[in-house]
Parts: structure tokens; sequence; C-alpha cells
């Protein structure tokens, strides 16, 4: 569309006449067209099998017509109004109450059984506007909550349209928290083994230099070309630094994933001087890491617990934070709220894309006896309601994520201690890898956050 059409489209929104049948009318059949879905490409109304969704879409393919299939939606759009019927301004900007509500309900339909094929959701109002993907189970900002204007409506939607029409890949994930000896390392390279397992491409990058505790566990050294050396070099090709970790098993199969190992280099130097030597510092992790986003299913990234360049970076680099914690570490939890609350919000606002996200949390490698147990949910009550208190944040979904208003639902996933796992290292193979037990908890965990 052009510019003038856009011009016309939000003149023709009036504050008073701005129900949601006229924001869909007017705006949103506009917007989807442009995105490159034409009528017959459109389903309004569309059942997800968890309620109806505004706007489902799909490109048409020989013998399937979505308008008339209704299957396999690719693009789901919720539409709200700009005020409710007493006048009350419907506001979609990040953080709202009616925002958080809109972005629950996009979540929703995204995971919904008849949308295993939907990959994106759009949320609007024709006032602001945000696109979530969907990677497996996992659903995250794809765009921050975008204010439209008549000078950036177009830039939005080209913006919109790259994305929908060339995804990433991958999903990159960073294995943090602000405490040690939570199984960071541990997690990251027996999560990379399962997903192996289960036919994904996995690149594990061990980005902690001064332990380096990833590369040791599997035996892998740094090549001639390194990860400081891709950081500090632009004319340089990331792919050069991976080296591919394979495992035959005794029936003849074969299994790998890839790795990008620690570069002790990088552990030599100071903040200043990383800040010096390599051009935009923490940020700068990331643009190497898309040349490969295309290319892998799961992208990993294990680093250092202290909140400096190496976290920071990986941080800035990942779609979401998955946070081990252990429930007798009290500690743990503490720092887990500070990576939820503080952390990653810092991040958010300095890459101004939407992302990242932090998972909920997660019970690593410990068995709970319901005292212990209790003792830990006293804890976690004390953290919540604490923080509700002082930032008014609710920490509730990253801890409780199964809980329901006025329910009891307190569950938190919990890794089962399995005596194999420590010992792994020694063998330089993952415990999934080399035992069925630890397989199937690893499994698990996958299931519990990633795969479908």
């Amino acid at each position: 569309m052009l510019l003038t059409d856009w011009n016309q489209i939000l003149d023709n929104i009036l504050p008073d006449e701005s129900n949601e049948a006229l924001i869909s009318k007017r705006f949103v059949e506009g917007f989807i067209e442009a995105l490159g879905f034409n009528q017959q490409e459109q389903v309004p109304q569309f059942s997800t099998g968890n309620g109806i969704v505004d706007f489902a879409a799909r490109k048409n393919t020989d013998g399937d017509n979505f308008l008339f299939s209704k299957t396999n939606p690719y693009l789901l759009v919720e539409v709200k109004a700009r005020a409710t019927g007493s006048g009350a301004k419907i506001n979609l900007s990040e953080g709202t109450p009616q925002y958080i509500n809109t972005r629950e309900q996009i979540k929703r339909y995204l995971l919904a059984s008849k949308c295993n094929t939907s990959q994106w959701g759009i949320i609007t109002n024709s006032v602001h506007i945000q696109l979530f993907r969907r990677h497996g189970k996992v659903i995250f900002p794809a765009t921050p909550s975008i204010l439209i204007k008549k000078d950036n409506i177009n830039t939005i939607v080209s913006n919109v349209k790259n994305l929908i029409h060339n995804p990433p890949k991958a999903l990159t994930v960073c294995v943090y928290n602000n405490k040690g000896g939570v199984g960071k390392t541990t997690t990251t390279v027996n999560l990379a083994a399962t997903l192996a397992q289960q036919g994904k491409q996995v690149l594990v990058i061990d980005f902690d230099p001064q332990q380096g505790d990833l590369t040791k566990s599997l035996g892998l050294e740094v090549r001639e070309i390194s990860l400081y050396d891709c950081l500090s070099d632009r004319d340089l090709d990331i792919h050069d630094t991976i080296q591919p970790f394979p495992v035959k098993f005794k029936s003849g199969k074969s299994l790998k994933f890839d790795v990008i190992p620690a570069d002790s280099k990088l552990g030599n130097f100071t903040e200043q001087d990383l800040a010096t030597r390599i051009e935009k510092g923490s940020a700068r992790l990331k643009d190497v890491l898309k040349a490969l986003v295309y290319e892998y299913d799961y992208i990993f990234i294990d680093c250092p617990t202290n909140w400096m360049f190496f976290s920071q970076s990986s941080l800035y680099a990942c779609d979401a934070v998955l946070i081990p914690t252990k429930h007798n570490n009290l500690a743990s939890l503490d720092n887990a709220a500070k990576v939820i609350k503080e952390l990653v919000p810092k991040v958010k606002a300095a890459r101004q894309d939407g992302g990242p996200i932090a998972l909920p949390i997660f019970f690593n490698g410990e068995n709970i006896t319901p005292p212990q147990l209790k003792i830990a949910n006293q804890e976690i009550v004390a953290i919540i309601t604490k923080e509700i208190k002082a930032s008014k944040f609710n920490l509730l979904p990253y801890f409780y994520p199964k809980y329901i208003k006025d329910d009891t639902n307190t569950k938190i996933f919990s890794l089962p201690s399995y005596a194999i796992v420590a010992g792994a290292a020694f063998a330089r193979i993952p415990a999934a890898f080399k035992d069925s037990t630890a397989a199937k908890y690893y499994l698990e965990l996958a299931k519990e956050y990633f795969i479908l």
C-alpha cells in the first residue's frame, strides 16, 4: 500500500467510532493484505481450539484454499478496539493491564490445538501493534509494541512482512542464573544432546572463557579461528569456529550437535579492554550469530554467573533465558528473581526489539522432600510478595507458571538428581547420550519448555 492509502486509513478511524469491528474492517484487513495475504488467504473469526482469534492467515497452496479449508494457519491476529463502550481508551503499550491480557490471549491462541503450524501472532488496535514469534512452545516478541504513526506505518508493514516471510530457524537460548552452582553447563550440554536425539540441529556456544567447563567436558579445543577473532574482526567467518561433537552408538546410529568452544583469549582481557577491542561491545555477539540463526533449530549459550561482559552479551544475543535454580539454595531463587525483574528488562531496554524473555524457573538436579519443598515455596511466596509491594512487578508467572487465579497449582518443574549426570563429564560425553534414564529426564525438560 502507498503512504497516501495509510494516511487515509488512519484518518478514517475516529476515536468515537473505534470499535473492534471498525478497526478490523478499516485497518487490519488492509494490513494483512499488505503483508502478502490476499482475501482468499484470510479467515476472520478463526476457531483455534482454545477460543476465537479475530483473523488467521496462510498462503494458499495448490488445491488448498485457506479461506475454505481453514486448516494449518501461519499468522494469527488479535484485534482490540481503541476504546471501550464507555469511552475509556484501550492501551496496548507494553506493561499496561490491557496489553498483558491481550499478549496472554495471543499466546493462548498460538498454542491452541488447531494452530500447531502457526509461527506468528499480532496484537493491534490500530494505535499500537506488536509481532510475536512462536518456536515450539516458546512465544516471544519479534518487535516491541510500536506506536503507529503516519510516518512509520510503511516501515512497520515492511519490517513485519520481511520477518514473517523470512523467519529465522533457530531459537537462541541463554542458560543463566546470577548465582553459581545451579547446573547451567550440565543443563546446556544435556539439552543439546536431547534435542539432537529428537532430530534437531543444535549449536552450543561456550561463552565462559575463564572456566570453559562445557568445552572441557566434551574434550574440545579451540580451532585456529576463535570466537574472539570473529567478535573483533568483521571479515572473519563464524562458521570457522564451529566443531561437530559426534557420538556413535553401539547400534551403529550416529548423532551430533555443534559447538563453538570457549576461547581463553577472551578471558585475558578486562571489561575495558573488551569494550575497546570489540566494536558494539556486548551487542556484538548477537550480530555474529545472525549468520547462524537460519541454519540451526536451537542455539544454546552457556555463560558465567557474574553480570559482566560475557553474561550481558549472552542475554543480549538470545530470544529466551532459561533459569535453573536449586530448591535448597535460597540465594539461587533470589538471584533468579533478579534476572527476571532487573537484568532481562535492562537488556530488553537496550535492544529495543522486544526481546529477550525469561522462561519460568525450574529446580535442577536435586531430590526434594515435602518439608524441603514447603520451605522453598515459602521463600518463593516471600519473594513474589516483596516484589509486588516494592515495584508491582509480578513474578508469579515465572515461579508458578501453571497457577491460575484462585487456584492452588504451585507446581515447579523439577529435574531429579541422578549421579551419572554429574559424572558424565569425565567420560567426555553428555549423560543424555550415555544413559537412558538421564535421556528421559532431559527429554521431559525439553518438552516442558521447548518442544510439543
